[in-house]
């Protein structure tokens, strides 16, 4: 009788751990993949500098080099740029143009990602006031923003109507 009311183990032992080793592996393999990549800012900067040759008169004239086309995806870059915009979030056309005189030193640059952090102590409305500065943004430059990955956050700094854009600029 005492081994009817014995309990059966579930499955073999460690089995609950192959989904984190999955998804550590996981992991492992994408920053592998993405360390393969190479760097189209180190490869322009290494074309512009010329090498020195080994025995080359210093008063020979040096031939141009050929600026290498770069082959691959294009990379991010590191740094974000900063921008403040304040205002109601009906006022559309004011943020919209309040976007575009803060990104005029940029104009003709594509940008990769932007981060949005809406300014409220209610979550909720800092998110909200972050998704209608991102839905200006084609609005306020197209060619800027034209297939930008944009995200909604909020910051929950007392700072109603007024959002933080960290633009991620592509290389090159």
């Amino acid at each position: 009788m005492r081994g009817r009311f014995r309990t059966a183990r579930p499955g073999p032992r460690g089995t609950h751990l192959v989904g984190w080793l999955f998804a550590d592996m996981l992991l492992v393999l994408a920053q592998v993949a993405m360390g393969d990549q190479g760097d189209p800012v180190a490869a322009e900067r290494a074309a512009a500098t010329p090498a020195a040759t080994p025995g080359a008169s210093p008063t020979a004239s040096a031939s141009p080099v050929p600026t290498p086309t770069p082959t691959g995806p294009r990379g991010v870059e590191h740094d974000p740029v900063t921008v403040d915009v304040a205002g109601d979030s009906s006022d559309t056309a004011g943020l919209a143009a309040q976007i575009r005189a803060a990104t005029e030193p940029y104009a003709g640059r594509q940008a990769a990602v932007v981060l949005t952090f809406g300014s409220n102590r209610d979550p909720g409305v800092g998110q909200a006031y972050a998704h209608t500065v991102n839905g200006l943004l084609a609005q306020a430059r197209p060619e800027m923003f034209r297939g930008t990955t944009a995200r909604d956050f909020i910051s929950l700094a007392d700072n109603p109507r007024h959002a933080s854009l960290e633009i991620y600029f592509y290389t090159g």
